[in-house]
């Protein structure tokens, strides 16, 4: 058996999703006469209780681009220091935007309240000016840890109240949501500008959407264009995120559920040392006697694919390519790596 726990990335587009790829009608999104991408982005705009919308290739792009808008040369943007726009997005934010970034050292991925404030920076001619406050919901390098909406809010209104903008990296969000039955609606009245990633959970192979007030939008769609991220029959990509909007938000609690009977297996065996706690589709797990690579390298004589995330550290991901019946069989493979440190 084959198992793919590398990445929620690995999903394949369902049956029905590739039919609504293949039957939608397109056009020339760069002249915005594409019928598939203007619905796409109008329905996430409703369902974030958002202004306007942006598809783009990745949320690379879209957290870069809300970057781009909401700052200016020079400036800092504060963010956790375990935040995706730090860790996995090439330091792009120097050249694109020409920022700088102040990590701080939160919880799991998430700021904690008075950190905000603290690290405003005074308004000194050799310093730089705080501008923009980044949340990750939720966050990747944190073991997916979930902010609630109430955390939140707190955060926010902490930025509000040193005029700082607010956008939210939320390439998981619906995970989160799937867990405490919050409104989409709700969050996107909350920020600035909203990023949300299609080709994760919701399985789409293709896309995320940049959301915010229509102004913010119109820019992010020029630079867009200037960064070569203005696509041309893309409706055959927005087809599959507007089906995985429509069809596939409910079934993430599914996977969530199966990263916690992972996570529950992989604490109790003798070569993990600790695993962190896992409340969404992601477990990372810190191993005890033996390296990350020997241990995945153990897990591919099973047929088992994951990610090291460390040099003693390793994160199973679960997602619509994984079921039952798989999770069961990496279950029952676990304590057969037990005493092979080598």
């Amino acid at each position: 058996m084959h198992v793919n726990l590398v990445s929620d990335t690995a999903t394949q587009p369902t049956p029905a999703m590739l039919e609504a790829m293949f039957s939608a009608p397109v056009g020339d999104d760069v002249f915005r006469q594409d019928p598939t991408v203007n619905e796409l982005e109008a329905f996430a705009a409703q369902l974030m209780g958002m202004e306007s919308a942006l598809f783009c290739p990745s949320g690379t792009m879209t957290n870069q681009l809300a970057i781009k808008v909401h700052t200016r040369p020079l400036d800092e943007v504060i963010c956790e220091e375990k935040s995706h726009i730090y860790q996995y997005e090439g330091g792009v934010y120097s050249l694109i935007s020409n920022v700088s970034l102040n990590t701080l050292h939160g919880e799991r991925g998430k700021l904690l309240p008075g950190q905000i404030s603290a690290a405003v920076k005074p308004e000194y001619d050799w310093l730089p000016r705080t501008r923009l406050v980044v949340l990750e919901n939720t966050c990747n390098k944190g073991g997916g840890s979930i902010y609630t909406l109430a955390e939140a809010e707190t955060l926010v209104k902490e930025a509000r109240q040193h005029g700082l903008g607010v956008h939210l990296d939320g390439a998981r969000l619906f995970n989160a949501l799937a867990e405490t039955g919050e409104s989409p609606a709700d969050w996107g009245k909350l920020f600035d500008t909203v990023s949300i990633c299609l080709s994760k959970g919701l399985g789409a192979p293709v896309g995320s959407l940049l959301l915010g007030p229509e102004t913010e939008i119109r820019e992010a769609r020029r630079y867009r264009k200037v960064l070569g991220g203005g696509m041309r029959q893309a409706g055959y990509l927005a087809a599959a995120g507007l089906y995985a909007l429509r069809h596939h938000r409910d079934r993430l609690r599914k996977d969530n559920e199966r990263a916690r009977k992972l996570a529950e297996v992989v604490s109790r065996q003798p070569y993990v040392a600790s695993a962190e706690k896992t409340e969404s589709n992601i477990c990372i797990f810190h191993l005890q006697d033996r390296s990350a690579e020997t241990y995945l390298r153990q897990l591919s004589e099973h047929g088992i694919q994951a990610t090291p995330f460390g040099q003693k550290t390793v994160r199973f991901t679960t997602h619509l390519g994984v079921d039952d019946r798989q999770i069961d069989y990496v279950i029952e493979c676990l304590p057969k790596l037990a005493g092979r440190n080598q």
